[in-house]
């Protein structure tokens, strides 16, 4: 700690932010200052930081906090670790860190982000306008946060969020090789399983009746939102409006786990020798990712058509209603409606992709200035707006996939393919027809969309899963 005038310098400087963190004036940091401090100066996750370690290994009382030469100490050993990662960053060895040298390091672990979005990464940073990144502005904004390698630098700006709005037609999420390497990958989809299962039982009446509605309404019932509640309560009771719910929280599981298997694969296979995929190929990738794990769970998603527009006493449970579908309408039974629910997953996964890009990329153009992460409201906005977009595109299919799995369950009703079923629609009920049910739907996005947010934040919590 002893040298010459730079070494005065650091010391000059560290007081005076050991000071600006010491909000109480007791000479000591605790760790709720520190957290208050990142805050304050504007940087990532406190909890994250100071969960991974932001406290020196020396500290011998982390309860009581840190006084300014335990600070100092632990400062000059993050600045040592910052250098060489600022260094391994720089790869021209110029001294500065550029947009070609952000999207470099993206590219080499597998993530592929524009130029528009390296921009917004080095503006977050880049204090004299030089639109590259120096040691000294480097420095400053990430001191206090516990990164260690070039995986923890693409962590802090990536940004992720499950959303369970009851569809899982939607791109893969993406996880960096460290997640995987870590197993915090599995960890994250149990979050987000349960986080889609609690979301589904909160929302599972109004997934119900718009079952109901998408089978039952047309142009000579007139039957609406209200009229279709009652309808199903007078029938079996409050506990009707989650027929249907058990099954559709069971597969949940499983089709997290085949789509993720399958986009890595996908993936592998169409990256071939490139470092990255364009967001083109990852929509490539995620449809059939997609497409997979619905051809192997599709018999699921009958049986639970099946379940929630039963009758009071029509099955005993799960399995009596699979075994009386095989029974009566044979093994092919369990794929009805398999080819509109394929072809829902393209417009579906395309427009919610495009829309949520296109919404977080206008917003950081208009709004943010100084950071690359425009929060997690806003992306929670973009979620909810781009989700119910790709719904109003492939909702035509989705509903025209019920009524074929549920047409041999209603007594007199005609055996129509999609294209035959299309047409009796429309000349049924118009156009019109082919959006029954969409309004409960809506009704669901918002609380689906608050429900996962608030219980996949929570899971990670107690998972122990690091905000990304």
């Amino acid at each position: 700690m002893r040298g010459g005038p730079g070494d005065a310098e650091r010391r000059q400087r560290w007081g005076r932010l050991f000071e600006e963190l010491d909000s109480n004036k007791d000479g000591r940091v605790d760790v709720h200052e520190l957290r208050q401090g990142l805050a304050r100066l504007g940087g990532g996750d406190p909890n994250r930081d100071t969960q991974q370690g932001s406290s020196p290994e020396g500290d011998t009382d982390p309860h009581g906090g840190l006084d300014l030469e335990e600070f100092s100490r632990y400062l000059q050993e993050r600045e040592q670790r910052l250098l060489l990662l600022f260094h391994s960053l720089d790869r021209n060895q110029d001294g500065h860190i550029d947009v070609s040298e952000i999207q470099q390091s993206f590219r080499a672990l597998g993530i592929s982000i524009s130029l528009e979005q390296a921009e917004k990464i080095l503006h977050s940073m880049d204090r004299d306008g030089t639109m590259t990144i120096d040691w000294q502005e480097w420095r400053d904004h990430f001191l206090l946060h516990s990164l260690e390698n070039v995986e923890d630098v693409v962590y802090f700006w990536k940004h992720s969020t499950v959303l369970d709005i009851g569809e899982c037609l939607t791109v893969p999420d993406e996880f960096s090789e460290q997640e995987k390497l870590s197993g915090m990958w599995w960890k994250q989809l149990v979050a987000g399983a349960v986080a889609g299962a609690v979301s589904r039982t909160g929302t599972a009446p109004l997934d119900r009746l718009k079952v109901f509605m998408q089978v039952h309404a047309s142009k000579t019932n007139k039957l609406n939102i209200l009229g279709g509640l009652k309808n199903m309560i007078r029938e079996g009771g409050m506990r009707s409006l989650w027929r249907g719910n058990g099954i559709n929280v069971l597969k949940i599981a499983p089709e997290s786990a085949i789509k993720f298997m399958a986009y890595e694969q996908i993936k592998r296979a169409i990256r071939g020798q490139q470092e990255s995929l364009h967001v083109q190929e990852r929509f490539v990738a995620g449809s059939l990712a997609g497409a997979t794990a619905q051809t192997i769970i599709y018999p699921m998603e009958v049986l639970k058509t099946r379940l929630t527009l039963r009758r009071t006493g029509q099955y005993k449970g799960l399995l009596d209603c699979a075994w009386r579908i095989l029974e009566r309408e044979g093994p092919r039974a369990f794929y009805r409606g398999y080819l509109p629910n394929v072809l829902g997953i393209i417009p579906y996964a395309g427009i919610d992709l495009a829309v949520y890009e296109t919404l977080k990329n206008r917003w950081l153009q208009q709004y943010s200035h100084d950071s690359a992460d425009p929060g997690i409201l806003v992306l929670l906005a973009c979620g909810t707006v781009s989700s119910t977009c790709g719904q109003i595109a492939s909702y035509p299919l989705a509903l025209v996939r019920t009524r074929m799995q549920a047409q041999a369950s209603i007594e007199g009703a005609p055996q129509l393919s999609m294209l035959g079923l299309f047409r009796h629609i429309l000349s049924q009920d118009g156009v019109w027809g082919l959006y029954r049910g969409i309004a409960p739907n809506f009704m669901k996005v918002i609380p689906a969309v608050s429900i996962s947010y608030v219980v996949y934040e929570n899971m990670k919590q107690a998972l122990g899963v690091t905000s990304r």
